[in-house]
């Protein structure tokens, strides 16, 4: 069967996000000021050939772990969809 997830990866809290600053310093060049604080991650979708549900989670916690996101600067959350 397959199975469609959603990873977010988004920088740690405690740590410096430059893409965010450069965005916040676009929007408030732009001349909106409102917004406060910018940080920008990673959307990715997979399609996941498995047995059941948590298989497929379980490869995806693989995936995440091993490739798309580096433990040290990022946090990742997995997420199941309806295709």
């Amino acid at each position: 069967m397959i199975y469609h997830v959603q990873i977010k990866v988004m920088p740690l809290k405690d740590l410096l996000d430059p893409q965010g600053k450069a965005v916040l310093g676009g929007l408030h060049n732009l001349g909106i000021q409102t917004i406060k604080d910018v940080r920008v991650g990673k959307h990715i979708t997979l399609q996941i050939e498995a047995e059941s549900e948590n298989a497929a989670k379980n490869i995806a916690e693989e995936a995440s772990k091993k490739l798309l996101a580096n433990p040290v600067m990022e946090f990742y959350e997995i997420e199941m969809i309806q295709a």
